[in-house]
């Protein structure tokens, strides 16, 4: 005799059968399939763009090993490379132009979201939103017919008479340089902190706002002792941002910076950076050598973005997180 729970275990089965097939009757589990396997994809090509800068890079990691980081030799015909030109070009461009942008980007993000009428706050982030649109290659032709001519003509040539005697400030004038790349990297990624930074500033709980307000605090007061302390964690986020940005930008510094393999202490000397020298002898490097040092220059510069902007993406979420806890 067949008993009950036995009919009912032999059904169990069937029914979760049909509760799959109900399922995707609705549309519910195909969406949930389909979505995942989106979210997988981009993981996936996450890592198959590591491996394979990682498999083409092989013959230079071998040869060369931690030496490729340290040396400044750059010679095509004797198969001899070294990284520390591109890396120095490329994290003296990005600090010249974050110590420009962060000042100006902060200012503007803190008028947009606490000082400035709605009607006007609006209407300047859609401007800001259009300027992060512009291709890099307009900043790179307007440096080169606006920015290089003035910066050899007016403004390397009065920043030497006064600070020349600081080594940054030393040196002919080019117009061409470290400090002309850094001004046009300042420039482009503007938008991002101030986007960022504002939208930032935006989830602070406006508790913490009316609680200054109601201690006599000023508006100013109000933003800078109050909310900025209380949204830092998410303007550093936004200043990652800006330096991933700068890290891997690529036409509009080629553009200006130069591009000679050479470190020197001075900003208005010429330099090359990572992203400059792979996009200007990727089609002439016609060694296998010669090929994966440039791919080993890519991965180095995949890997430092990536983490960047891993890190920018940490602490923004950290700051909504906290707004979050004190609105509840």
């Amino acid at each position: 005799m067949v008993t009950p729970s036995t009919n009912a275990r032999r059904a169990g089965p069937a029914t979760g059968s049909r509760s799959f097939l109900s399922r995707l009757r609705d549309g519910d589990e195909v969406a949930r399939l389909l979505t995942l396997l989106f979210a997988a994809a981009v993981v996936l090509i996450t890592v198959a763009i590591v491996y394979q800068l990682w498999a083409d890079s092989a013959l230079s990691r071998h040869k060369f090993g931690w030496k490729f980081f340290f040396s400044s030799v750059w010679d095509p015909v004797f198969d001899q490379f070294g990284a520390l030109p591109f890396i120095y070009g490329t994290l003296v461009t990005s600090a010249v132009g974050l110590c420009l942008a962060v000042p100006l980007g902060l200012g503007a993000a803190i008028f947009l979201s606490e000082l400035a009428p709605p009607k006007v706050s609006d209407t300047l982030t859609f401007f800001i939103d259009l300027l992060a649109a512009v291709p890099s290659v307009i900043y790179g032709l307007l440096g080169v017919f606006l920015l290089v001519p003035l910066m050899r003509e007016n403004i390397q040539p009065f920043l030497k008479a006064a600070l020349g005697f600081l080594p940054l400030f030393s040196g002919p004038a080019y117009g061409l340089g470290f400090l002309t790349a850094g001004i046009v990297l300042a420039v482009m990624i503007l938008p991002f902190i101030i986007s960022v930074s504002r939208e930032v500033l935006l989830s602070v709980p406006r508790e913490q706002r009316e609680a200054a307000l109601a201690l006599g605090s000023t508006r100013w007061e109000s933003a800078w002792k109050v909310v900025v302390p209380f949204a830092r964690t998410g303007i550093f986020g936004s200043i990652f941002l800006a330096l991933a940005r700068a890290l891997g930008e690529t036409m509009a510094v080629t553009m200006v910076i130069g591009n000679t393999p050479k470190i020197a202490a001075s900003l208005f000397a010429p330099g090359y950076s990572i992203a400059a020298v792979i996009a200007n002898e990727f089609t002439e490097a016609t060694g296998d050598l010669y090929l994966h040092a440039l791919i080993e220059l890519g991965l180095v510069l995949f890997l430092l973005t990536f983490i960047l902007n891993g890190l920018a993406r940490l602490l923004i979420l950290l700051t909504e997180r906290r707004g979050a806890e004190v609105r509840a």
